[in-house]
């Protein structure tokens, strides 16, 4: 009896301690799996906030843009220079744009909200979709080299020559490079990154297929991710070069540089 006591009075701690642990691992586990299923979500509001610093930018730049037309009558006495009137032209352009490419990344997060909030624990993560697709577009390629028909009916989908092909492989480069490692961590500016490659694949191989003739193909389809995608990342991209360029062409650069809010309104 004796032993059996000392035995208890020197191991006592060892249930409380294993009994922490696995609680503490449980938490993980549970914290994670959550995280990973709102990942689009996430995913949905860093668009949102870099949408919107966007359109505080171009709101910025149209501000500063109309100074300069009123800068120039006031000297002259006439109207502005052509150079002034383009360049306020091309800041409502980008204005405009940012405003859409926000309105796009608000839908977005409603929708992504709508279906992290319908989704059930059975369902397939947001990453493992992605891996799905991109799985997808590759395996759809891939027939055009090992079937013999499709080789010889359409080979320019998978001759490196030609352009649209080239910009398939680019695209298919990117979207392998970006693709996180399965069991990570991935940050929503990750995902959208992955996202974004993986919809680009999916339309340049479709222009390819539409380039070589094949049935059935499609300019800009708008099913499975790129439809998915919609038009909020496009938007955002094309409204940054006008933005850049706008930049250098205004005559007061040190009036583009508005400090952008720490977060988006919700």
């Amino acid at each position: 009896m004796e032993p059996l006591i000392l035995l208890v009075q020197g191991w006592w701690w060892v249930a409380p301690a294993v009994a922490s642990a696995g609680a503490a691992s449980y938490m993980g586990l549970t914290t994670g799996r959550r995280r990973a299923r709102r990942l689009e979500l996430d995913a949905s509001r860093h668009e949102e906030t870099q949408a919107y610093r966007a359109l505080a930018a171009a709101k910025a730049q149209l501000r500063a843009a109309q100074a300069d037309v009123l800068s120039e009558r006031a000297r002259s006495g006439s109207a502005a220079s052509l150079r002034a009137k383009r360049a306020l032209q091309s800041a409502r352009d980008a204005e405009r744009a940012a405003s859409f490419a926000l309105r796009a990344s608000r839908a977005r997060v409603k929708a992504s909200y709508v279906q992290y909030r319908a989704s059930s624990t059975t369902e397939a993560l947001p990453i493992e979709r992605l891996y799905a697709a991109q799985d997808t577009v590759n395996a759809r390629w891939l027939t055009y080299e090992t079937d013999v028909d499709k080789a010889l009916a359409y080979p320019l989908v998978t001759d490196s020559r030609h352009p649209a092909a080239l910009a398939f492989l680019e695209a298919q480069r990117r979207a392998q490079f970006l693709r996180p490692t399965p069991g990570r961590r991935v940050t929503p500016e990750e995902f959208v990154r992955y996202r974004v490659a993986v919809a680009e694949m999916e339309s340049t191989l479709a222009e390819a297929e539409r380039q070589a003739g094949v049935p059935g193909a499609q300019r800009n389809p708008q099913s499975g991710v790129a439809g998915v995608l919609g038009s909020v990342a496009d938007a955002i991209d094309a409204a940054i070069p006008m933005l850049d360029g706008l930049r250098s062409s205004l005559v007061r650069p040190h009036l583009f540089s508005p400090r952008p809010p720490d977060s988006a309104p919700r």
